[in-house]
């Protein structure tokens, strides 16, 4: 037996570590799932704490549209309603909702539409354009208008710019999130309003918003988000300055708007950190237009202007489960900034996630290589412990988002593989006890003791088991006539296979006497189909015979023919002997009535015996009974069958004819003598039919045969 090199267990511990660490570089899609996951349920646990910022949801709610009609509302109303915010004392109105199209209630447009009178028309055409009216609103400053940014396109032209992005380092347009075009709102609004915001998400891959970018790149130019554009005007500054790293593909630090800094991403986002849900961060838009929103409630606040209306379908995947407004998902993002309550996954996360990787696999993977299983899943489970509890407490308590999915997957990695190679180490060398001790026991006898080393005492058990007893005719007069080294071989050949099949079909060797074998089974492992088992066992064993006396017949060698028997009962089974050797066997009545049944085939003519408490487990076997036989030195009557084989390819047929005469003997109708005196005459080589006919015509009746030898 060979066994693994001593340094083989280093080689696999070196590979496993680097294999942890591919695997954290490559990156998966899976992972980023697994790990965003985990971000979520941090959440879940402990979302951020809402505290009352003077920021304001104004909810075009279903409500609003329930008492103020469908939307779009016309401009009108939407002037109407910054006029509003705008005497309550509103810092800034943000608007996500793009205004990209003509107003179509304008006089102008309803005129294209309308056929009327050339008085009415004259009339109508006097009436103010609605979005003439809006510009002339916005115009009066504080407001921002929102736009949605295109992979695909070009920028509108014009494309209002009231801002300015200047950079302190190299140029952020790499590390930005890359658009093409831009769906803006009417230049006439641009030109009027006081801020150009974008309101574009990027969702991960399961839809989810987790960062929302302060800054993204539109061909060659940096814009705003619309909370980063809201903050700019309420603070009435037109610089929004950023931060980038010197070292290469470092990316972004921050972003500066008046004296707030926000740390961001290397592409210029920040982790949005929940609240749990906050009625008073909204104020329906038709209490606004009714005069009866609170004054204080918008009074130096930042409100931004969108819907919650399911119909609008303007909601978005929250880490905390469900969906939210896409309007709060950027009040909550300035609530961050203006709170300075950020989550941060730093650029030295990575690092610090391999240094775990290597020094915890290290550590993993040398106990794992020389402990047991116990100890080295004991200390798997530690280091896992300590690497899910470090990164819940970089989140509860400094809110850092460090990735605990990765190092732990790795670590179980490597731990799977060095304790696997361990495993293999001593598997190798038990195997090779094991093979050698089935030399002397039964296979399934030493892996019952080898995974049960607690049942190795005396003593037995109840239990039903099922037996074969074999034995084969002539072989004394065999070894007087062939040399006895041949005879051995023979003899040895024949036991092999025998056995062979009895381990084939997980049976237990209880003895060999000779040429007999005694076959156990549903012990020492119970097997519910034991009875099945052991008569398919048996039907093999009776097919290998006939065949192996067969060849030795070509060969001019008188091999006999083999008797099998075929019991099932409850027995005491276990180990007996004394405290120098155990000897696991069976005891009780069925095991010598399965001895018996195998001897009474002399007397039958059969070779193969069957009772019918075996023959209950076996639905679908074919029979045909023997008759209730009562055996040397029994009382009690034994129904016993024999098993009706079929030629190879084939399925076995009932004997109806037998079955028939026998329903007569058993009935003891006349009639029975007759039948079967007719089978004789069709069968002169059925032995049973020949017993019965005999039985018969000695004036016996019915279906018991008493036998008074062995």
């Amino acid at each position: 037996m060979t066994f693994p090199k001593p340094n083989s267990g280093w080689l696999v511990l070196l590979i496993s570590v680097s294999l942890g660490i591919g695997v954290y570089l490559l990156d998966s899609l899976l992972l980023h799932v697994l790990r965003n996951s985990v971000f979520d349920q941090y959440q879940r646990w402990q979302p951020r704490t809402y505290q009352p910022m003077p920021v304001r949801i104004i909810d075009i709610d279903d409500a609003s549209l329930a008492r103020l009609g469908q939307w779009p509302w016309p401009r009108t109303r939407i002037a109407e309603l910054v006029e509003r915010l705008r005497e309550a004392g509103a810092a800034a109105i943000a608007f996500d909702v793009i205004f990209s199209e003509p107003d179509r209630t304008s006089p102008a447009a309803i005129l294209k539409i309308w056929q009327t009178n050339p008085e009415l028309r004259r009339q109508m055409a006097l009436l103010p354009d609605h979005d003439a009216v809006f510009a002339d609103n916005l115009a009066k400053g504080n407001v921002i208008l929102g736009h949605a940014l295109k992979r695909k396109g070009k920028p509108p032209e014009p494309f209002a710019v009231p801002f300015r992005v200047v950079s302190l380092g190299p140029s952020p347009i790499p590390f930005l999130h890359a658009f093409n075009g831009s769906i803006a709102a009417l230049p006439d609004l641009q030109a009027a309003a006081a801020g150009n915001g974008a309101i574009s998400f990027i969702p991960d891959s399961d839809g989810i918003v987790r960062r929302i970018p302060l800054l993204l790149g539109m061909q060659d130019r940096a814009v705003p988000s619309l909370a980063v554009e809201a903050l700019r005007v309420a603070l009435g500054t037109r610089n929004i300055m950023v931060t980038t790293a010197e070292a290469e593909g470092a990316g972004l630090q921050a972003i500066r708007i008046g004296d707030l800094e926000v740390p961001t991403t290397a592409h210029g986002e920040i982790w949005l950190h929940y609240t749990k849900p906050v009625a008073k961060r909204y104020i329906p838009a038709w209490q606004v237009l009714a005069g009866k929103a609170p004054a204080t409630a918008l009074r130096d606040h930042i409100v931004f202007v969108g819907s919650s209306a399911q119909g609008l379908m303007d909601l978005r995947f929250s880490p905390l489960g469900g969906m939210i407004p896409g309007v709060e998902t950027h009040a909550q993002a300035l609530e961050q900034m203006l709170s300075n309550d950020h989550l941060l996954r730093p650029n030295w996360a990575p690092g610090l996630e391999m240094l775990g990787i290597l020094s915890g696999g290290l550590l993993v993977g040398l106990i794992g290589l020389s402990a047991g299983a116990v100890l080295s899943a004991s200390a798997a489970a530690v280091v896992l412990a300590v690497t899910g509890a470090g990164a819940w407490h970089a989140y509860s308590e400094y809110g850092l988002l460090l990735d605990p999915v990765t190092p732990g997957l790795t670590l179980i990695m490597i731990f799977i593989l060095t304790s696997l190679h361990h495993h293999v180490t001593s598997e190798r060398r038990q195997r090779w006890v094991k093979q050698a001790f089935s030399r002397y026991v039964s296979p399934n006898l030493v892996s019952h003791m080898v995974d049960n080393p607690g049942q190795l005492e005396l003593g037995g058990t109840r239990r039903e088991c099922s037996f074969i007893f074999t034995d084969l005719t002539g072989f004394t007069n065999l070894m007087e006539k062939l040399d006895p080294a041949a005879t051995v071989a023979l003899l040895n050949d024949y036991l092999d296979n025998m056995i062979r099949i009895a381990f084939k079909h997980e049976g237990t060797l209880d003895r060999i006497v000779g040429d007999a074998v005694a076959i156990m089974f549903s012990a020492p492992v119970e097997q519910a189909d034991h009875r099945q088992r052991a008569l398919n066992c048996a039907l093999e064993m009776h097919r290998y015979a006939e065949r192996h006396a067969a060849e030795a017949n070509q060969k001019g060698i008188p091999f006999g023919t083999t008797r099998i028997g075929i019991h099932t009962g409850e027995v005491t089974v276990g180990n007996f002997g004394g405290s120098t050797i155990f000897d696991y066997r069976a005891l009780g009545d069925p095991v010598n009535t399965a001895a018996r049944l195998e001897s009474v085939n002399k007397q039958l003519g059969t070779l193969v015996c069957l009772s019918e408490a075996t023959l209950s487990g076996c639905p679908e076997t074919v029979t045909r009974p023997v008759g209730r036989l009562v055996l040397k030195g029994k009382t009690q009557p034994l129904m016993v069958y024999q098993p009706l084989l079929a030629a190879e390819g084939s399925q076995a047929q009932p004997d109806t004819d037998y079955q028939a005469a026998y329903h007569l003997m058993l009935k003891n109708d006349p009639l029975a003598l007759t039948a079967f005196q007719r089978l004789a005459s069709q069968r002169a080589d059925d032995p049973l039919v020949k017993l019965h006919l005999r039985r018969l015509q000695a004036g016996q009746s019915g279906d018991v045969i008493v036998f008074t030898e062995k």
